[in-house]
C-alpha cells in the first residue's frame, strides 16, 4: 500500500500532440508540385507519379483514392478524361477531370503493372489488403514533401486534396465553383476549408446566396 505521504515522482506523460503541428495542413504551392512531379518522374517512380498527379487532379479525401478502382478511371483500355466517384464520407458522387499528364502517368502505371492489374489502381503488396491503406498513404505524401525540402509536419494527405481548389479560389475567388470541386454539401464548409477569414464567413455566405451563386468574391485570406 502507498502511503498517503508519499511523495515520490510520478513519470510524466508528454502530451501527443507535443512538436507538432495542429490544424490545417497547407496546400502545395505551384512550384511545390513541379518539384515533386519532376524528382518522381527523374527517380521513374510510375506508382507514385500516377498517385501524386490523381490526388491533385480527382482533389479526394485519402479514403477515397486509395481506392479507386481500374474501372473508375479507365474505359477500353484507355485513360478517361473525366471520372464520377461516390465519396465514402459523404455517400455522394463527385466528378473531376483527369489533366493530359494525369492520364498519360496513370496509363504508364497500369502498362508496368502488367498481368498483375486488378480491380483496384493502387493494390497492395500485401496478399490481405486488396489496396493501399490510408495509413501508407499518409506515409508515401510524407516521403514526397521531404523529397522536396519541404517542412514535413505542415503538410498531409489533406494538403494535396486542398491543392487545386486552394490555386483555383485564389485566380478565380469563386467559393461556388471550388464546394462544387470538393463535393461539400455546405458553403460554409469550403470556406472554412480554404481558411478563409471567419469574419467573412457570414458575408460570403448572404453575398452568394443573393447572387445566386453566380458571381464570384475576393476576401483577403490570410
Amino acid at each position: 500500500m502507498v502511503s498517503e505521504n508519499d511523495s515520490s515522482p510520478r513519470p510524466q506523460h508528454n502530451p501527443w500532440n507535443k512538436g507538432r503541428i495542429i490544424g490545417q495542413k497547407r496546400p502545395l504551392k505551384p512550384r511545390d508540385v513541379w518539384t515533386i512531379r519532376v524528382r518522381l518522374q527523374l527517380e521513374g517512380r510510375k506508382r507514385h507519379l500516377a498517385l501524386f498527379n490523381l490526388a491533385i487532379d480527382s482533389k479526394l479525401r485519402g479514403c477515397d483514392l486509395v481506392r479507386l478502382q481500374t474501372d473508375d478511371v479507365c474505359v477500353g483500355g484507355r485513360v478517361r478524361d473525366r471520372a464520377t466517384v461516390i465519396q465514402k464520407k459523404t455517400g455522394r458522387s463527385v466528378q473531376f477531370e483527369i489533366t493530359e499528364q494525369t492520364r498519360a502517368a496513370v496509363q504508364d502505371w497500369l502498362s508496368s503493372l502488367g498481368a498483375r492489374s486488378g480491380r483496384y489502381l493502387f493494390p497492395s503488396r500485401f496478399r490481405k489488403r486488396p489496396h493501399i491503406s490510408t495509413r501508407q498513404y499518409a506515409r508515401i505524401v510524407h516521403g514526397w514533401v521531404a523529397g522536396a525540402s519541404l517542412d514535413s509536419s505542415a503538410y498531409g494527405t489533406h494538403s494535396m486534396r486542398r491543392t487545386k481548389p486552394a490555386q483555383i479560389y485564389k485566380k478565380t475567388g469563386n467559393l461556388r465553383a471550388v464546394q462544387l470541386l470538393l463535393g461539400h454539401t455546405k458553403l460554409e464548409s469550403t470556406v472554412r476549408y480554404l481558411g478563409i477569414a471567419r469574419r467573412y464567413i457570414t458575408s460570403t455566405i448572404f453575398k452568394l446566396c443573393l447572387d445566386g451563386g453566380t458571381e464570384t468574391h475576393k476576401f483577403d485570406d490570410r
